[in-house]
């Protein structure tokens, strides 16, 4: 083919279905026959098999009927980390009503946004903090069902990702795109039996790819609860005891776990950027898939895999039914071996933003009179088809694998009297998100860096929380009049202070640890660690290292407390003397 046309037209949506297991429904009832006490989910609350499985979805659909929901009503899911997590999302499916999957740990202030965003009419699972207390809530675990009518609907959930407006938008995901990524799924041959790990939050999309590769190809969800119990968490060690076949984990995680995936045979990488020396890693043992897709087009649109030769340094070919162009600012093809725009399209498109018909008409739109998704994102289409992932063009960046809109950082942190104009940046040292700010008079820095990070704490999930405050006279811009967010990173890193060096034995032991975890060298020993990239799964690692380094009860509690390493040394030292 003309190379020229490589941009544009070489990228198709394959038009006839890829062969495929069948639908979610035929997919449950072949399982149960064929593997009925085979594990369809485990989670810390107990273990449900494929049998268990098709039974209870048929319950809970029951009582979510007689509770009213059906084609047209949304239900909130806060069951995504325990057992029935799989079949509280396929019995809302079943009734064609429209699942909006939470994560009951996020802020209660960031839950009633979504809630209220939503339109939620009933709860399944346990109450969350910050929804209103008249809202009907529906226990999975004491359904019984009753006769219901299986019906179709538009929309079949609800994905909140962060909006640029400053509060969370919700992508509408049609059933006709869970169809088409579903077929998608069913061409990457991944045979039954065992278990898949699912560390995600249930209010990623990330999640349901773990859940419906899974579920399709017949193997177990082993739903991992990542989150501190007080003391550390083993992140390796939980995982090495699922012995999973498969698992799907962003770089920034399969970093730190890599080892314990020994006899995992799949791998799939997503979310952010993997580095080719993690790739090589992981290549020598494992099939490798590098999977690539925005919310907006149902969870996955293009796939390297390794299994077939593709490079995985790429995110490869679109996936079937799936349509990818590379276009310039006019929405134009670019020309061959040029840079751009990467534009999805396909039957797997979102409706759209709930209730933002402005947004949804920007970023969704027609060309040629074909319906894209404009991604934000920069790729190069090489000549064998393959995609290379070059960045974003916007202000909507990646840290640890989530996608973050700046301005919904910027929008809280400007809620405070205090604070008269604010600026988010992805700091250079560590990946990691700073704010810059200009502070009102008669407000000082100390204080006012303090009521930041309490205002973004009860505002923002982890992934948003800023690991610098900073307060600038002005914020700089650029010769085009925008804010100049690279220089703010820059200083932000140049305003760290030099500090001291080590100087006592548990002070050099704790800086050597710091360095390991945090892959870069510590040699001050008032370096933060949060400033410097790290965040709660590195603390539990950090917290690991320190107790198989020094042999004394270090906690998540201990560093959070004593965040650098003088103040760490020195409540280890106290430790010590406690413990002799």
């Amino acid at each position: 083919m003309d190379s020229s046309t490589m941009t544009d037209l070489a990228l198709p949506v394959n038009a006839a279905r890829s062969r495929s297991i069948g639908s979610l429904e035929a997919a449950v009832e072949r399982w149960a026959a064929e593997r009925p006490t085979a594990t369809a989910c485990s989670a810390p609350d107990g273990v449900l098999d494929f049998a268990g499985l098709a039974e209870r979805t048929t319950a809970i659909a029951g009582a979510l009927a007689a509770a009213g929901a059906g084609p047209g009503t949304t239900v909130a899911l806060t069951t995504g980390r325990s057992r029935l997590a799989v079949a509280s999302l396929l019995a809302v499916w079943r009734l064609g009503a429209t699942a909006a999957p939470l994560d009951e740990r996020h802020p209660a202030a960031r839950t009633a946004e979504v809630l209220d965003d939503a339109g939620v009419s009933l709860i399944l699972g346990r109450r969350p903090p910050g929804a209103p207390a008249d809202l009907p809530v529906l226990d999975p675990e004491s359904a019984r069902g009753g006769p219901f009518a299986a019906a179709g609907g538009e929309i079949a959930y609800l994905i909140h990702t962060s909006g640029s407006a400053g509060r969370p938008k919700g992508v509408e995901v049609t059933y006709a795109g869970l169809e088409t990524v579903l077929g998608a799924m069913g061409t990457l041959h991944i045979g039954p039996g065992g278990l898949g790990i699912n560390p995600l939050s249930p209010a990623f999309d990330g999640w349901l790819w773990c859940v419906l590769l899974h579920l399709l190809n017949g193997v177990g969800t082993a739903i991992l609860d990542l989150t501190d119990d007080g003391e550390h968490v083993d992140l390796a060690g939980r995982i090495a005891a699922v012995a999973p076949r498969t698992a799907s984990l962003t770089p920034s995680l399969l970093a730190s776990c890599a080892d314990a995936l020994a006899g995992a045979e799949v791998v799939v990488v997503a979310g952010e950027r993997c580095p080719r020396g993690l790739l090589e890693v992981l290549l020598a043992r494992h099939r490798v898939l590098n999977v690539y897709g925005p919310t907006e087009a149902t969870i996955a649109a293009t796939c390297a895999d390794s299994a077939r030769g593709d490079d995985v340094t790429t995110i490869g070919r679109p996936l079937p039914g799936y349509l990818a162009r590379v276009l310039d600012a006019d929405l134009r093809p670019v020309p061959a071996g040029t840079s751009g725009e990467l534009c999805l399209g396909g039957t797997a498109l979102a409706r759209g933003y709930r209730g933002d018909p402005d947004l949804t008409a920007r970023r969704f739109v027609t060309v040629d009179g074909e319906r894209l998704f404009r991604t934000g994102d920069e790729v190069l289409a090489r000549p064998d088809g393959q995609l290379e992932f070059l960045g974003r063009l916007d202000t909507q960046v990646k840290v640890r694998g989530f996608r973050i809109e700046l301005g919904e950082l910027e929008r809280v942190v400007e809620q405070l009297p205090a604070v008269l104009a604010a600026t988010a940046f992805v700091r250079t040292a560590g990946g990691t998100l700073g704010v810059a700010a200009v502070l009102a008079d008669g407000h000082d820095p100390v204080t006012g860096a303090l009521l930041v990070r309490e205002h973004c704490r009860t505002f923002l999930p982890e992934h948003l929380l800023p690991s610098t405050v900073d307060f600038v006279p002005t914020l700089p811009y650029t010769d085009r009049g925008k804010v100049d967010r690279a220089a703010l990173a820059l200083a932000a890193d140049a305003a760290r202070p030099a500090g001291r060096a080590p100087a006592t034995a548990r002070e050099h032991e704790v800086c050597a640890v710091f360095a390991e975890v945090l892959d870069q060298p510590v040699a001050d020993v008032a370096a933060d660690f949060f400033e410097l990239g790290g965040h709660s799964l590195l603390a539990a690692r950090m917290v690991a290292a320190l107790r198989k380094r020094t042999g004394l009860r270090a906690s998540i509690p201990l560093l959070l407390g004593n965040p650098n390493p003088a103040a760490l040394a020195a409540e280890l030292d106290r430790l010590a003397e406690v413990s002799a």
